[in-house]
Formats: C-alpha cells, structure tokens, sequence
C-alpha cells in the first residue's frame, strides 16, 4: 500500500472483527502487499499485558490499525513502554473508527526517540472504511510546546468527494458543519436501496469546523448534548481528563440523559478529588462530571469501541454498593457532608473545618451545584431524603446534616439540635422586631384607609400591572400598557368582567421549526437597525442586585414616579423614575432579594428579608410603619389582595402568610409542605391563591381562610412563581417542563425544554400566548394550547421572568424584554421572537425587567440599578 509504503517485511494484526469494515482494508492491505497479518486469540485480545506482549515483542507487528479507544485500553505507562517505545517494532500507527486523541496527550504516550509514523484516518461504513487521512509531522509529535489544538482530518484518497454543509445543506467554505461523504465511481447499497446514483453524498453525523482550509474534527451528532443550558461535547471532558497525570484510560458517558459519567483507570485509587480539581481548572462549569467512577479496564465492543452499555452497567453496579454500604454512625456522616460539601464548592485544597452555621449560597453554591450535592449525599447515604434540596438551599451545613440524621439514624437521639436561631442573626433582630412589633408604633397614628387613598399604576416582573383606584386615568396616559394584562385587576375593574368557566383543552406540546436565533456578530448590527439603548441613568446599591424593580406611577403626576429596589447590602431604595435621584433609603437587617409590593391605599410597600421579617414601610419616606417575623429568610415577594387590601407572602419557613398591615396582624397562615422562595399568585375569579413549593407542590388557597382548595405534586422543585389568567394557571419546574392547569386543579398539558426552568411566566395581553425562560438559554413562546410559537436562542441560562410591552415609538407592535444570565438584555417582536436589539450590562443578571414607556429598569450584579432608553432605529 502506497500510503504506508508497505512491503513483504511488514506484519499487520488482524485488529477488527470481520463485521467491522476496518478488517477488510486489513485483510487486502496483508493480500496486496504479501505482508504478513497476525491473527490473535480473543483469550489473549482481552489482556491489554499479554496482547502488548504478543503483538511488539514475540511477533513485532510493524502496522497497526485501531480505534483509539483499543489504543487506550493498554493504558499510558504500557503505550509508551511498549507500543510507542524508543525501540518499539511499529512502524505506523493508523487511529480511525472514534475521535483522534488530542496532540497533548498523543505526545505523552510516546517514549525519547520514538519514530512510529501516526495516522489520523477517518471514514464511514456507507462510502468506504476509510476516507481522508493525516500524518502528524514529526516536528510537530517532537515538539515540546502544549497543542490545543484537534488534529485535522486531513486530504481525501483517491476518488472520494468530502463536504461540509451547515443546517440548510449548503456548502461551508469557512465555518462549521456535517461532514459529507460521496465516491465519484463508487457506491454501497443501504438498507433496501435497489439504485444509487454515482455522485451520492452520505451524511456521516460528524461535525467539523473549517479552518484556513483545514478539516478539524468537533464531534459525533450523538457526542453533541446539552447540559446546564449550554452545548457539550463529551469527547472534549474525555480528551481533558486523558490528558491529566493520574489518569491511565478513562471514557465519559451521558447517563441517561441527565448525568455525566467518567469512568477513569488510574494508578491512584485516591485521586477523585485531584481529578476534579484539574477539571474545574480546565473545563468550564456546565462540563464537569456530576460523578466519577473508578475501574479497572475500559470496557469495549467486539469493533474496538467503547462500551457504553456495559459502562452503564458498571455506574449502575457501584450505585447498588453505595445503597448498600452503610454509614459508620452519625461521626462518618459528619465528615463525609464536609467533605462532598468542599468537593461540590470546590474548597477542597482548603484544610479548615466547614463553619457549623455555613449557608451553602452564600458559600459560592448555587441551584445547580445544589442540585449536585444532593445527588451526592443521597448516593452516600443511600436512599432519597425527603425535602433536602430546600434544606440545602435555606439552611447551614449543621441543619442539613441534622436533617439527614432524621432519614438515616431516625432511631437515635441526635448529636445537634435543630435551631432556628441560627438562621437569622440575632444582632440584626432585637427584641421589637422578634415580637412582630413595629419600632415605631407609638409614633404612627393608625391609618383610615378611606381617607387616605392614592391613584396609581403599578408595575412589577411579568408585565404584571395593577391599577387601582384610577377611574379615567388609564385613557388618559397616552402609552399606558394594558391594564388588563395582569393576573391582577383592580377593583373597579371586577364588575365588568363576566365570569368564565371554559371548558379543559386537551393539548400537547409540539416543537414548530419556527426558532428566532442570532449570532454574537449579528447582535450589534440588529439592534443598531431597530432598536437601541441608551443608559439614562444608574444608581450605586452598594451590592448585587437580584430583585426585580418595582415602579409605581401617580394618577395626580406621573412625573414623580418611583423605582423601589432592594439589594444584598441591606439597603431598600426609592429611586425617581426619570431622573434616578434617590429619593430615600432604609437599611434593614439582611441581604433583600424579594421584590417589593405596594400597598392598595398607595401609602407602604412590603418587601421580605432573609433575617425571617417581612418588611412594611412609608412609600414616602421609607419609615419603618410595622415589622412582622417569620421563622426562616423571606425571598418571595408578597402579592396584595385589591379586593381586601391584604398581603400574602412566604417564607423559608415552609409557610404562607396573610397579613393586614392596617391592623398589624397575621389573619392566616398556613404549612405549605415545603419551602416556598417563589411569588405567590392572586385570581380574583376564582378567589385563588396560588402557592407553590420548593417541595415540589402547586397549591390552590382560599384567600379569605387560608384553607387548602386543593393541591398538585409536580415531583421536582418550584422555583418558578405561578402566574394565572382568566381560564389557567402556569408555573415552571425544575425538571424542565412548563405545566398549565385549569383553576381547579386539572392539569390540561406539558411542554418539555432540555433544562430546569427558573423564570416565572409572563402572559400577552390578549392571555392567547405565554413566555418564559429556561436553563437551555431559550426564551419560549408558546400558545394556551400549549403549542411552541417560537423560541429564540440567548447566550446564556434565562433565570428572569420576561415583561411584554407596547413599542413606545411603534404603538401597535407588542415587545417582550428578557434578560440572559450572562448580563444580556434582550427585546424581541413578541409575534415572532424575532430580534430587536440586545445590550451588555457589565455583571450578571437575575433581576427581570420592568418597561414603562420608553424606559427598561433592571437590577444587576456589578451593585446597580439601571435604567435604559430604548430608542427606535432613527432616533440617536
């Protein structure tokens, strides 16, 4: 053979079976050419030692054509010992069938001196075995520099046609895209295929990019997942933990679609926390392994492949041991939460102890590595604990460890009390705010509603816009959104509303191939087209800024309205809309992420605080009126009642409150199952309250009693607030599936995205369609049928809740505002989801949007509260 100049002193091995088309080149390169080919036992095949042994010592094989992954199963020390010695007999080294090792680690497995010619061949069944093929210079295999770079594909042999073509099958010059495989006289018959035409191009399921000419390898179709919300290669987490010290061999695999597996040989059997060290240092968040799994050898296929389902298998095996190892009493406990607590956080070099009054978010958690260190400790403990997630996520490592002890010692007395106290810093709570009592009561005069009643507009996350007490003012306001987009109506609003009770829609969701995406280059050139911002002002909060802005707009003058924003130093801030002067500030006792309501009368806001109170202050002036206590950190946001003037907010505490702050009292509370961090949600026909759990349940409360309706288990957390219209309910769960319900509890359809949904849903104003984010990084718009509208691709998790409004400079065309984890802020056509224009804010973004007029207002993590012109296209 004239690529490997192959003569009668050559020896090839018989490598592949005789049902992988490799062993046909095998068989009639050996025929061609009068070498000799070296048939092996499989008894001796499935001993890396002893086939080493036979092929390059007693027989020495001089040609040898295999998958990587037959490569990989000698294990480093043996390649380079052995195979790819100084003095080895092999002569060439052809790799082809998986993807090619990266050069870093390609150049460890070769010993000073070696001269091995390597290969890099590809091809696919349908067209001919192989394909294209590269030699790795020697300068470059000798060369001591670190190479990220893929090895390239190569040139094609004689009389084989390659292609790359993108989604719309046309060709890439530049780029990436499939790879395509035709032969100009040269055809295979497929599956019942009768004729082929010459010419035919095959679709290999590879993509590739090009470069400067070149064809790099990216990964199989099947390689390709989504995980965290972002695109993964899991052959990128194999070729980064191959090239690692401690590792010998190692394959990764997608467990049923929702965990990452490394299996890893290695000379260490102590090296797990090392390995995930150096992966966190090499790979980006949404790629390190959520488990790693020790073995001895790689299993693989009778075609030199890696076996998957016996790795499955293997990850199933080791689970069933962890269930059954039990732990040595509550002290190994102890220790071990530490440890996987460190290891999740990634403090592991750290020698200290892990603080008893640790909180995990605080401590650089987040939902997702939550969600990680509950896989753990239930795979170390065994068996599933009921409501851990919220512990988790609400309480330190002391309470979580206490409520494991609850699950796996339930017989013995507990090392550790639980203690509520340690949740709330007892410095920032005296003796006043315990009791519920306000720091000034004796100086307020009780208030008489009646006379003292404000007429405002306001607006919150969602496009959610209450109106009260506004008789014409709402015709009056020349770009006032529509009032009757909220899932709150005033109450003069009521009586012309006629009571409906529709009928279920059976529906199902359906993926539409209408998807809005743009690219990083494109962004700028959009938005400079239709749309663009301008920063109009921004105020300093002194920390992060996670809650969403609340705006409040006078009938009396509309001029004099106001932002109301908490952030984590403490501080609740009235800021003028226009001209972003503060107009006061009040510190209270913790770090603020719920968002603040406003009162019916117009004269308080309420707003929750992570040292358990629920503030309730002057909207004037930011005077403390009335402090109420709960038991764990609020970070839901309260909801007010139009028809009562009643507040409904929970807690951490696993509990919700109705609370009158003209009488200064709690009228009803009620266990809720589980933490509740979402927003609660009013409907006023029904009389609904809606309440959903970090345990995972929808409930349906009366408000006037605080009596249970009734209750839906969704099986996964509810981070996402429920949001209801006149016929449904919906709310977004943790497994990644937007649920919708009739107001009776009857769930009517799903539509499944790839990754958790955080973002609570927000409604058009006609309340025909409905939008929401998800960890997949899409924005969705789907009908009340539950069918995709369309979706549109951002560049990073969506966690905030979209707000529709009216083009200010285009009265007739709705928008929607969004923004991206990332710091991106997005405005689409709600019609279309098709792009308008996008903004950087320098910091992440967890605060949704709240548009009025021409003005976008958002909280940011780089410690401000922006608000942002949006100008049409010929405007500057």
């Amino acid at each position: 053979m004239v690529l490997f100049e192959i003569t009668q002193e050559d020896v090839l091995f018989l490598a592949s079976p005789l049902t992988f088309d490799p062993s046909v080149v095998e068989i009639f390169v050996a025929l061609s050419s009068g070498a000799s080919l070296l048939i092996v036992p499989t008894s001796v095949r499935v001993l890396p030692s002893k086939l080493a042994a036979v092929l390059f010592s007693h027989h020495r094989v001089t040609i040898l054509q295999a998958t990587p992954t037959l490569l990989r199963r000698f294990g480093s020390q043996l390649i380079k010992s052995t195979v790819l010695s100084t003095n080895t007999s092999l002569r060439v080294l052809a790799l082809g069938g998986e993807a090619f090792p990266s050069l870093t680690v390609l150049k460890s497995w070769r010993g000073i001196g070696n001269k091995t010619q390597i290969f890099n061949v590809y091809g696919i069944t349908e067209v001919s075995s192989w394909a294209t093929f590269y030699r790795i210079p020697e300068k470059i295999l000798n060369s001591t520099l670190k190479c990220e770079l893929p090895v390239q594909l190569g040139f094609p042999l004689l009389g084989t046609v390659v292609e790359v073509k993108d989604t719309n099958g046309f060709t890439v010059q530049e780029g990436n895209g499939q790879v395509f495989l035709g032969g100009r006289n040269r055809v295979c018959f497929l599956d019942d295929e009768m004729t082929v035409p010459l010419g035919t191009m095959r679709a290999t399921g590879d993509f590739v990019t090009i470069k400067d000419g070149e064809i790099f390898f990216l990964g199989r179709k099947d390689s390709q997942i989504k995980r965290h919300g972002k695109r993964l290669n899991i052959e990128l987490v194999q070729q980064v933990a191959e090239g690692l010290q401690q590792v010998e061999s190692c394959a990764v695999t997608w467990y049923n679609q929702e965990k990452l597996i490394l299996f890893m040989v290695s000379k260490n059997d102590l090296v797990k926390d090392y390995i995930f060290k150096e992966l966190q240092k090499h790979l980006p968040s949404h790629a390190i392994p959520d488990e790693l799994v020790l073995i001895d050898s790689l299993p693989f296929t009778s075609h030199g492949k890696i076996d998957v389902s016996e790795l499955n298998k293997i990850y199933l095996n080791s689970m069933d041991l962890k269930s059954e190892c039990k732990l040595n009493g509550k002290e190994e406990l102890w220790e071990k939460l530490h440890h996987l607590w460190k290891s999740v956080l990634s403090l592991s070099e750290d020698p200290l102890k892990v603080p008893d009054e640790s909180l995990f978010l605080n401590s650089g958690g987040d939902s997702l590595k939550s969600i990680r260190l509950l896989n753990e400790i239930e795979n170390l403990v065994g068996t599933s604990v009921p409501g851990l997630l919220e512990i988790i996520l609400s309480s330190s490592i002391l309470e979580i460890y206490n409520h494991i002890l609850q699950t796996v010692f339930p017989d013995e007395d507990l090392t550790f009390s639980k203690n509520y106290a340690t949740k709330r810093k007892s410095s920032d709570v005296n003796q006043e705010e315990a009791s519920g009592k306000s720091l000034h009561q004796e100086s307020v005069m009780p208030l008489n509603r009646d006379n003292e009643i404000n007429a405002f507009i306001a607006l919150s996350r969602g496009s959610q816009i209450l109106s009260l007490n506004t008789t014409g003012f709402l015709t009056k306001l020349e770009h006032c959104p529509s009032a009757y987009s909220s899932d709150l109506i005033s109450q003069t609003n009521i009586q012309n509303m006629k009571s409906l009770n529709p009928p279920a829609l059976i529906g199902k969701s359906k993926d539409m191939s209408c998807i809005a995406k743009v690219s990083e280059e494109e962004t700028s050139v959009m938005g400079a087209e239709k749309m663009e911002f301008h920063v109009r002002w921004r105020s300093d909060t002194g920390k992060c800024v996670d809650a969403s802005p609340l705006v409040v707009i006078p009938a009396v003058d509309k001029s004099s309205a106001t932002v109301y924003i908490g952030s984590h130093s403490h501080r609740m801030m009235a800021v003028d809309l226009y001209s972003g002067k503060v107009k006061w500030e009040q510190i209270l006792g913790d770090r603020i992420e719920s968002s603040a309501c406003v009162s019916k009368c117009g004269n308080f806001i309420v707003v929750g605080c992570y040292n358990g109170l629920v503030y309730i202050l002057k909207s004037n002036s930011g005077e403390k009126y009335w402090m109420f206590t709960t038991e764990d950190a609020v970070k839901s946001s309260a909801t007010v009642d139009p028809t009562t003037g009643l507040f409904y907010i929970g807690s951490h505490d696993q509990h919700a409150y109705a609370l009158d702050i003209y009488k200064k009292k709690c009228v009803w509370k009620l266990k809720c199952g589980g933490t509740v961090f979402s927003s609660p949600c009013l409907s006023l026909i029904p009389y609904h309250l809606y309440f959903a759990t970090l345990g995972g349940l929808l409930l349906a409360i009366n408000p006037a009693t605080g009596k249970r309706v009734w209750k839906h288990s969704c099986g996964k957390p509810l981070f996402s607030s429920p949001r209801c219209c006149l016929q449904y309910i919906c709310i977004g769960c943790v497994d990644g599936n937007f649920l919708c319900f009739t107001h009776f509890g009857e769930q009517i359809w799903q539509f499944s995205t790839n990754e958790p949904i955080f973002s609570s849903p927000c409604t058009s104003a006609s309340e025909q369609e409905i939008f929401f984010g998800s960890h997949d990084c899409f924005i969705y718009c789907c009908s009340m049928k539950g069918h995709l509208q369309w979706k549109f691709e951002t560049t990073s998790r969506v966690y905030s809740t979209p707000f529709t409004f009216h083009n200010h400079n285009h009265g007739n065309e709705m928008l929607l505002a969004a923004a991206s984890i990332d710091g991106k802020i997005w405005i689409l056509e709600s019609k279309s989801g098709e792009l308008q224009s996008v903004y950087q804010l320098p910091g992440e973004v967890f605060s949704s949007p709240v548009v009025w007029e021409s003005m976008l207002i958002i909280g940011c993590r780089n410690n401000y509260v922006y608000c942002l012109d949006l100008l049409g296209g010929n405007q500057r």
